[in-house]
C-alpha cells in the first residue's frame, strides 16, 4: 500500500512538472505593451493624447513616451513595468504627445540609450544628455538591438522614424504618427528588411481622411502582404472602423493596457 502512495505522488509530480513546463512561454516571444495613448484599452490605464509602448525583446525597449511623464509612469505601473526596466528610449518624431513623458521617465531611470531622427534640435539633445542619458542621432536604416531596427528618417517637413521589430512571423512595424505616409513607412520597411510584414500598429494618421483614400490604403496594406493590423491613436475612429471590416479577425483592438504578442 506505501508502495502504491509513493508511486502515485511520484506520478503527480511528474504531471505537475510536464504542464508547468508546457505554459511557459516560448523564449523568443515579443511582447508589446501599449503604455500611453487616447483610446483605452485596459480599465486600470490612463489614457491622454499621444502614443507610447514597451518593446519586450532581447531588450527592453521604450518607443515614444506619450504626451506627459504622470500618466506614462502611472501606466507602466498599472501594467507591472519598472522604468528600471527599460534599457533603450526611440523617439518617433519631435512633437510633444510622444516626446512629452520623456522628462519624467528619465527622473526615473536616466540609465538608457535615446534614439532620435539625428534632425533633432540640438537643444533637445542636449536637455537629454543633462539628464544622464546617451543620445544616438538616427539617419538611416540601422540595427537598435537583436532584432530591432529603425527605418531611419523618413519624410521632409516632419522627419519621422518607425520601429522594426523581427519576429517568427514576419516584421511587426510600430509607428508613431506616420506623417511621411503609413504606406510608405510600410513600403520602406519591407524594403530594407528584406522580410514579410506581419503587423503594423500605432499612429497611422488619418483622421479625417475620405473613405476613398483609407480604401486606397488598406488596397496598399494588402499589396505589401500585410497580415496583421492594430490601428490607434491618430488613426481616425473612421479609419479605425474601415480596417477592421477589411482585416475582421485579423484587426487587433488597441490602446492603453493592450499587450501584443508579436
Amino acid at each position: 500500500m506505501k508502495l502504491l502512495v509513493v508511486l502515485l505522488a511520484l506520478l503527480l509530480c511528474g504531471c505537475a512538472e510536464k504542464t508547468e513546463v508546457e505554459k511557459m512561454p516560448a523564449s523568443n516571444v515579443t511582447l508589446i505593451n501599449v503604455v500611453y495613448d487616447n483610446y483605452q484599452y485596459g480599465p486600470d490605464t490612463k489614457t491622454g493624447w499621444g502614443f507610447g509602448c514597451v518593446v519586450q525583446a532581447n531588450e527592453t525597449i521604450l518607443f515614444d513616451t506619450g504626451g506627459d511623464g504622470p500618466t506614462l509612469l502611472a501606466n507602466m505601473e498599472a501594467m507591472g513595468i519598472s522604468p528600471e526596466e527599460i534599457e533603450i528610449v526611440v523617439l518617433s518624431h519631435i512633437h510633444g504627445d510622444h516626446t512629452g513623458g520623456l522628462d519624467g521617465f528619465l527622473g526615473e531611470n536616466s540609465n538608457v540609450k535615446v534614439y532620435v531622427p539625428a534632425s533633432f534640435p540640438e537643444s533637445f539633445k542636449e536637455s537629454v544628455r543633462a539628464r544622464g542619458a546617451e543620445v544616438v542621432g538616427v539617419t538611416g536604416y540601422t540595427k537598435i538591438s537583436g532584432g530591432v531596427y529603425t527605418t531611419g528618417e523618413l519624410g521632409t517637413s516632419i522627419k519621422e522614424q518607425s520601429l522594426l521589430v523581427e519576429t517568427d512571423k514576419g516584421i511587426t512595424v510600430i509607428t508613431g504618427c506616420a506623417h511621411p505616409g503609413i504606406a510608405h513607412i510600410v513600403e520602406k520597411a519591407k524594403e530594407s528588411s528584406g522580410k514579410d510584414i506581419y503587423l503594423v500598429m500605432g499612429g497611422f494618421h488619418l483622421g479625417g481622411e475620405s473613405d476613398e483614400e483609407i480604401g486606397s490604403i488598406l488596397s496598399g496594406f494588402r499589396g505589401l502582404g500585410v497580415k496583421r493590423v492594430a490601428p490607434c491613436h491618430c488613426t481616425g475612429d473612421r479609419a479605425i472602423y474601415l480596417f477592421g471590416q477589411e482585416y475582421g479577425k485579423d484587426f487587433i483592438k488597441s490602446g492603453t493596457g493592450k499587450i501584443i504578442e508579436a
